[in-house]
């Protein structure tokens, strides 16, 4: 692997993007309600323990929230005292993002979500002090792309941090009655998402081993991996439990 190599063709990378937007389309009403939930919840607390202990040591920090979905980072980060700017690809997942800002009643102005693309951003250079991402990266055609740019728009000295975890290798547990986050998926759905899993060239590779290796071409360093990061979240067997192990990834620019 000593070049960032990756197998995608363009319109094969344009077909996936389409499927990705139209299955989180059909899931925005219940995954907000599920992470509106989970912001109530205990875990929401476990979650901002862990992400306190990645973030840079500062007060107020400038954060991008990559794949935003329906908002749990924006409240969570936006209550910390953060500024926060979420994107998703998908339109439906904006507007679930937004209404939880609001409900929460955070500051439109300093937390807020828009559409955009992962792989390819309009932010300016070195615009943020922390790209944070959960459960993303394994739904994009060209992750290199996307990682390039989450380094782009990072400070010098800025965090990337990553959370995600190898849903393809265990796409059979979206069926599995361990699998409680996604019991009230109907199972159109499920299969729905498990096409996706395997049109997608990132779900052949063995991560987060790979990601490292490619955060380390593009430039990044100090780069730390936790491949148990998920047994510090997922201590119930509750409606947020999903059994593929989450991993974690920090790199510093």
């Amino acid at each position: 692997m000593g070049e960032l190599h990756y197998i995608a063709f363009d319109d094969e990378a344009d077909d996936i993007k389409e499927k990705v937007e139209s299955y989180w389309t059909k899931r925005a009403d219940g995954f907000f309600n599920l992470r509106h939930d989970e912001i109530e919840s205990d875990m929401a607390k476990r979650w901002i323990k862990e992400i306190t202990n990645l973030l840079p040591d500062k007060e107020e920090l400038n954060i991008l929230d990559v794949g935003c979905g329906a908002g749990f980072f924006e409240v969570i980060l936006g209550q910390m005292g953060h500024k926060v700017t979420g994107i998703d690809l998908t339109p439906e997942m904006i507007d679930k993002a937004n209404e939880m800002i609001c409900i929460y009643g955070l500051d439109s102005d300093k937390v807020k979500a828009q559409v955009k693309d992962a792989e390819s951003l309009d932010f300016a250079a070195e615009s943020f002090d922390v790209v944070i991402t959960r459960n993303l990266t394994w739904t994009l055609p060209h992750p290199i792309d996307a990682y390039k740019e989450w380094h782009r728009v990072l400070k010098k000295g800025g965090v990337l941090i990553n959370f995600d975890a190898e849903y393809a290798k265990g796409a059979h547990n979206l069926k599995s009655p361990e699998n409680l986050a996604h019991k009230d998926i109907d199972d159109s759905l499920k299969d729905e998402c498990h096409n996706i899993y395997h049109m997608l060239t990132i779900s052949m590779l063995d991560r987060p081993m790979w990601d490292k290796h490619i955060l380390e071409e593009i430039g990044f360093e100090k780069i730390i991996t936790c491949e148990d990061f998920s047994n510090r979240i997922f201590l119930e067997y509750d409606e947020f439990y999903i059994p593929d192990k989450m991993f974690s990834i920090k790199a510093i620019k």
